[in-house]
């Protein structure tokens, strides 16, 4: 049992930091910690890709001395989800990070509970 732990490392670690990051997500309110467990879990989906697209002993799918068995490289698709997916959760991030901006600029809390108790007197003060 040790031996697949020590096989799957990165695997196991992957499925660590994304449950620190769900954690982190479900239980704070603070809007910027939730956005930092956000971050943690999209690292966590990143490294599983990663790992799952890495076949030890192939080489990255550039043809090298007219090697050109499929066999002898990795699959390219596994590193371009997670190319893709980093320049999706950095937009992600800094749009956030904006409306946190914002709600901080017009609530002076960053707490979610604290927001929504404001929102609310807003609403019954219209």
């Amino acid at each position: 049992m040790i031996a697949g732990f020590v096989e799957h490392y990165e695997e196991m670690a992957a499925v660590i930091l994304f449950a620190v990051g769900f954690s982190t997500l479900l239980f704070h309110k603070n809007l910027i910690r939730k956005l930092i467990g956000m971050n943690i879990m999209d690292t966590g989906t990143f490294l599983l890709l990663a790992s799952m697209g890495y076949i030890r002993g192939r080489k990255a799918p550039i043809i090298e001395n007219g090697v050109q068995e499929v066999s002898a490289y990795i699959n390219p698709i596994p590193a371009g989800l997670v190319l893709t997916g980093i320049v999706v959760s950095v937009s992600v991030t800094a749009v956030m990070l904006s409306l946190s901006v914002r709600l901080y600029r017009r609530y002076h809390t960053l707490d979610l509970d604290r927001i929504y108790i404001l929102s609310r007197h807003e609403e019954e003060d219209r």
